[in-house]
């Protein structure tokens, strides 16, 4: 039981683990199946296995937990980090994770983890819980570049609308990690109808702007009730605080 105590408290854990545990790679191999055997252990995925709780019967690792631990460089990222930070405006059965390995999507007690690729490690934040996430200006970014794949439009305005402030400068750091002109358009268009509530200053936009793309462009697909916002040069709703007041609209497809 020496060995359960000491991965309990890792909660999840890897081959490399174990053999750094007991010394030797067949005793990993052995006490690793012996543990499968007994129900001390779940496999996740391949090489990545969870800690059953001998009171409970269930996974002591959580989903930020587990995610963090898909690869070495994983980390919880877009709406799962929102919803870590407490501004996800619901929770979801998926939970996105970035890492520049090429790992394919899982699922693992009723959750479905989905790997994103990015470029490098940056603006992640290292818990004492075995947690890795994006910062919350990362987040904001991801999100604001993936928001037509992951959650929608109007999931992304709602998240927004429950953070209380944003640094600029880390919005500046995250955007320049992407160095795409168009996004500093969104970046800029989005964040400006909250600049208020997220006490943003005009120097941030300025900044966006000066960056921009000098090409027009569309937010997403275009819609009929797009209008060309000028000092983004962005075809875009002309009111999107409009879209979470309506609640439920053809948005949300989005």
């Amino acid at each position: 039981m020496e060995r359960y105590r000491e991965l309990a408290a890792l909660r999840c854990f890897t081959h490399k683990d174990m053999v750094q545990l007991t010394g030797s790679e067949s005793a990993a191999v052995w006490q690793i199946k012996n543990y499968l055997q007994t129900g001390y252990i779940e496999r996740v995925r391949r090489d990545l296995y969870a800690v059953i709780s001998m009171e409970t019967g269930q996974a002591i690792p959580n989903r930020y937990q587990i995610a963090s631990r898909a690869t070495d460089d994983a980390c919880v990222s877009h709406h799962s980090a929102f919803e870590y930070y407490g501004y996800g405006n619901q929770v979801f059965y998926d939970v996105y994770f970035t890492t520049q390995k090429r790992v394919r999507p899982f699922s693992y007690d009723g959750v479905n983890y989905c790997p994103l690729i990015c470029r490098e490690k940056a603006d992640v934040i290292e818990t004492d819980t075995g947690v890795r996430v994006t910062s919350l200006e990362r987040t904001v970014i991801d999100s604001i570049a993936d928001f037509e794949k992951i959650g929608g439009l109007e999931e992304l305005l709602r998240c927004l609308f429950l953070i209380p402030s944003l640094d600029p400068n880390k919005l500046l750091t995250a955007l320049e990690f992407y160095g795409r002109s168009q996004l500093y358009q969104k970046a800029g268009y989005i964040l400006e109808t909250l600049k208020d509530e997220l006490s943003l200053p005009e120097h941030f936009f300025t900044e966006c702007e000066k960056r921009s793309s000098a090409s027009k462009t569309y937010l997403f697909e275009k819609q009929g009730d797009f209008v060309l916002h000028n000092r983004w040069k962005l075809f875009a709703p002309k009111d999107l605080k409009a879209i979470v007041n309506k609640g439920v609209t053809d948005y949300d497809a989005i």
